[in-house]
């Protein structure tokens, strides 16, 4: 069952990252969820993509170990 939580953990985080890094990119001005980060532009895109790469591997994990089960 954990392994099923983190699957879809994981693709609900690989999303949010990967949509906001998309949004950020298009307009600059949109920061989407992390609007309140300090920074600017490099610090919001870099964050969006270490969310990103959490969720593809919390996804990754999950996805090997539900397919044993």
């Amino acid at each position: 069952m954990k392994n099923t939580a983190g699957l879809i953990a994981g693709m609900v985080l690989l999303a949010l990252g990967a949509q906001g890094g998309i949004r950020l990119l298009v307009d600059h001005d949109n920061a989407g969820l992390l609007g309140w980060l300090p920074g600017g532009f490099a610090a919001r895109l870099s964050c969006y993509a270490v969310i990103a790469l959490a969720g593809a591997l919390l996804a990754s994990w999950g996805s090997r170990k539900t397919k044993g089960a």
